[in-house]
């Protein structure tokens, strides 16, 4: 809690702080300046500022000059709420705001403090663009050294260092057996069951001639070392049955080795109850699905432990629902990554001799590659993309969407994915992208080979679109109405229209495949079995599609 006597004896430098007095219409972001070296000295660029200086406080309404007295500011008065709120918008970091008052004369003089934290391990902040620092009365643009020295922060690998005080003795035979086991799986090493282990341990680079490493307490580590050398590596798995529900309806805590952990975690998630099936019906055969795919969630556990901030406090959380899971870990994405290049850089993971280790055993296929598994299966079972966007700098966040949302798409993906081996994230994501009609998304490069197997098929109006594949499992083909490449021309060209389209329209869209009087048989039949629902009257019957449009539903078991 700031006083206004403790302010007037800082010092600027020494004690990370910055007057200014800001009686009136002090600006905030940049104002109407145009001079970037102008526009810089506002509110936020002081914030960029401190917050690179691993925190501080901006206070307004007091003098620059030694004592720093009080002249009072008028800034953001009455909407300091709105204040911290929009630089969190603007910039992901939290600063707290105080008020002090003193009394001049018959005047009451107003002092705002701005309490900004550091900012993010390994990140410098900037503003419009520019990372900046304080130098004397300046805001200048932070230097290359400077810069070089906050984002080599990241670099060094915590797991890589000696955990001194660990000893063999503290790690759990399960955990280790485990750990035999999966090598001797993936590598084919048979005699990695009978190994020594302190060889196996140095093998790994698990231990060195200092002693263990963080990486060995992480993977293999009874609970009780853990706690004692490593407390805050913990996942937290909550389930809640309503999201307006505060409380939690179950939870567990987690602390224990990687190599167990994990197969006890996903065992917790994967009850019936929390994890209920879901129905694809593929007449006459029905499928079930579990609400959350196996290797999806391992995957987005396992990128939490091995990118996580070990250097941060807070538990890996993992929040369920009955239709969505949101797995958090401490630490903002590594440098270089954000949610746009999620997918195409290659990512540094925090942890990289834990995930060495990991990926050796083959618990995942390549390290960076958790991602593109999640995506591949999100798209593979016609669920919604894995969804970043509530991560910032302090966090990383995922959400998985429990919900098949087209059956059709699901049977469709099956069928291709049972078909291609050598399926890439990239070809993946066209498929998903087509089917959601985002022509600017799209990976030119696999177009070709996707046309060519006929998976997607070029459109005069939507430019590309599902083939006839995606349309084989629906009812009107699946009863006899008609041939998938039919009901294709007719989807398409309800869709392109609107979700209206006339019987001439229609005509058009089937000529060459059709005749106009089988087509309007076929829009009668359509309609008889519920796929298409006229509207209007006459030459002004529109149709749309019906109840039934789709073949396949969608049901959570009880």
């Amino acid at each position: 809690m700031s006083t206004i006597e403790g302010l007037k004896t800082l010092r600027e430098r020494e004690d990370h702080v910055e007057f200014k007095e800001a009686k009136h219409n002090y600006p905030f972001a940049g104002g109407k300046k145009s001079d970037p070296r102008e526009r810089r000295h506002c509110v936020l660029g002081y914030v960029v500022a401190l917050a690179n200086e691993r925190g501080g406080r901006l206070v307004m309404g007091m003098a620059d000059a030694y004592p720093h007295e009080v002249v009072g500011s008028d800034f953001a008065e009455g909407e300091t709420g709105a204040l911290e709120d929009e630089i969190y918008l603007r910039l992901s970091i939290r600063v707290r705001t105080e008020e002090l008052y003193e009394t001049v004369g018959k005047n009451r003089l107003r002092v705002l403090v701005i309490n900004v934290p550091s900012r993010p391990l390994g990140r410098a902040l900037r503003f419009e663009g520019v990372p900046l620092m304080r130098v004397g009365e300046s805001l200048r643009e932070m230097d290359d050294a400077e810069y070089h020295s906050i984002i080599s922060e990241q670099d060094p690998d915590f797991s890589a260092r000696i955990c001194n005080g660990l000893r063999i003795e503290d790690l759990d035979d399960d955990a280790i057996g485990q750990m035999r086991l999966l090598i001797k799986e993936r590598r084919g090493r048979q005699g990695i069951m009978t190994m020594p282990l302190a060889q196996l341990l140095s093998d790994l680079r698990l231990a060195t001639d200092e002693g263990l490493t963080y990486a060995a307490l992480l993977l293999l580590g009874k609970s009780e070392a853990i706690t004692k050398y490593l407390p805050q590596h913990n996942v937290v798995v909550e389930y809640r049955s309503t999201h307006d529900t505060i409380r939690y309806s179950a939870r567990k805590e987690f602390r224990e080795p990687v190599f167990t952990g994990i197969r006890h975690i996903w065992e917790y998630i994967n009850q019936p109850a929390s994890n209920p099936l879901i129905h694809v019906m593929d007449m006459p055969r029905i499928l079930d699905v579990p609400s959350f795919n196996q290797e999806t969630v391992r995957e987005a556990i396992l990128n939490a432990c091995i990118h996580r901030s070990l250097q941060m406090t807070g538990d890996i959380l993992v929040k369920q629902y009955p239709d969505m899971m949101e797995i958090t870990n401490p630490g903002g994405f590594p440098y270089g990554v954000n949610i746009g290049n999620i997918l195409t850089v290659n990512s540094s993971p925090r942890s990289r001799l834990m995930a060495e280790v990991i990926e050796k055993t083959g618990l995942i296929e390549r390290s960076g590659q958790g991602v593109d598994i999640m995506y591949a299966n999100c798209i593979r079972e016609g669920r919604c993309l894995p969804d970043y966007s509530r991560s910032d700098d302090y966090q990383v966040s995922v959400v998985l969407k429990a919900a098949i949302t087209d059956p059709l798409f699901y049977l469709f993906m099956q069928d291709v994915t049972s078909r291609e081996e050598h399926l890439n994230v990239f070809m993946m994501l066209n498929f998903h992208w087509i089917h959601h009609k985002r022509q600017d998304r799209l990976y030119e490069d696999f177009l070709p080979s996707m046309l060519e197997k006929g998976y997607i098929t070029e459109h005069p109006y939507f430019k590309y679109v599902l083939g006839e594949g995606y349309f084989r499992h629906a009812s009107p083909v699946n009863v006899g109405v008609c041939q998938a490449a039919h009901l294709q021309r007719i989807y398409y060209c309800v869709e392109q229209y609107g979700g209206k389209a006339s019987s001439t329209q229609m005509i058009e869209a089937l000529a060459g495949l059709l005749s106009p009087k089988q087509v309007r048989k076929l829009i009668a039949d359509l309609c008889t079995v519920g796929y298409l629902a006229a509207s209007g009257n006459a030459k002004n019957t529109r149709y749309g599609f019906g109840i039934n449009n789709c073949a396949s539903k969608t049901e959570f078991l009880e």
